[in-house]
């Protein structure tokens, strides 16, 4: 199975152009700006939504000015929806890196989501696709929305696996569909198509959140943030869910409880991490996101581009066996 980097090596010259138009489109007359924007290039991550857009289109068409411009255009929207989610969770580091407000404060960090929101829109409008600009205007909304659940659910102790699923479609699937729907409106794809690639790449995105949820249930200096980071913001994910759900001991009611309190200390968090991974919450995840996978993969079979569809299951198995 190639890895992400050996995938990010088979479209190098798509990547470059990616990151010289997200370059230039974000250079500005303002010097705090470009001192900014200039240090957060330099942790762009794997950029896996905008490799999305550009297989997408490879397995549809061929990449041509308007894909790079999609690619683009999602890759800013993405991050915008981190830098403004920092200032929400009050969050000072990511991938082991700090944030804009960890660096200055929340105040210059909203502005230059701000900045990234216009440019993605920018680079939509550039596209003369009204498809892609929806699917732009769409995605930021959806953004918006599925942080809104979470915070709801969060605040209210509102939350079933059903409402869980719908929050990471919105929060994190939404994205991932945008991505390949927009590779699929650059190069003329048919609706049918389209809307294929869109359900395997929902099904890709609630993987991606799965997994990223089981990190926060296990101590790595890798992942870039604290143990147990989620509890102690008040989201409850998969495995602590399923299990509160699930289980009919006489700790349940207990536990039940301790995940409501308005603050949790580090050792609440502990033992709450404890109990869902001593009552199967890891293995449901993992099996959540082995069913999600056996209904992605056999939506690649329509498609007569092998090579492509090779690397978008590559992708899909990399996203649940990841190691951050």
């Amino acid at each position: 199975m190639p890895s992400i980097k050996e995938i990010q090596q088979l479209i190098t010259p798509e990547l470059k152009a990616l990151n010289e138009l997200i370059a230039s489109t974000l250079d500005s007359p303002n010097e705090l700006m470009n001192r900014i924007v200039d240090n957060y290039l330099r942790t762009k991550g794997k950029q896996i939504r905008p490799i999305l857009v550009i297989l997408s289109a490879k397995l549809l068409g061929e990449v041509n000015e308007n894909v790079i411009r999609g690619a683009a255009a999602v890759e800013l929207l993405h991050n915008a929806s981190l830098i403004h989610d920092d200032v929400v969770d009050e969050t000072k580091i990511r991938r082991n890196t700090p944030t804009i407000n960890g660096i200055w404060d929340n105040h210059i960090a909203v502005l230059v989501g701000d900045f990234f929101v216009s440019s993605s829109l920018q680079l939509a409008m550039m596209t003369g696709d009204i498809r892609i600009i929806n699917a732009i205007a769409r995605l930021g909304k959806l953004l918006s929305i599925g942080e809104l659940d979470q915070i709801y659910c969060a605040r209210f102790h509102n939350l079933t696996e059903p409402a869980y699923m719908q929050t990471i479609e919105r929060k994190t699937a939404s994205l991932f569909m945008a991505c390949v729907e927009m590779g699929g409106y650059a190069v003329g794809a048919s609706d049918a198509d389209i809307a294929a690639i869109s359900e395997f790449a929902r099904l890709l995105g609630l993987c991606f959140q799965i997994k990223d949820d089981i990190f926060d249930y296990y101590e790595d200096k890798n992942i870039g943030k604290p143990t147990g980071n989620d509890l102690r913001e008040g989201k409850i994910t998969l495995p602590l869910l399923h299990v509160l759900e699930t289980d009919t001991s006489a700790l349940r009611p207990a536990m039940l409880q301790l995940s409501q309190q308005e603050e949790l200390s580090t050792d609440d968090i502990n033992r709450l991490i404890e109990y869902a991974k001593a009552n199967g919450g890891i293995d449901y995840a993992y099996a959540t996101m082995e069913s999600l996978k056996a209904q992605a993969a056999p939506i690649l079979d329509r498609f007569d581009n092998k090579a492509v569809t090779g690397y978008l299951a590559d992708i899909l198995d990399y996203t649940i066996h990841r190691e951050v």
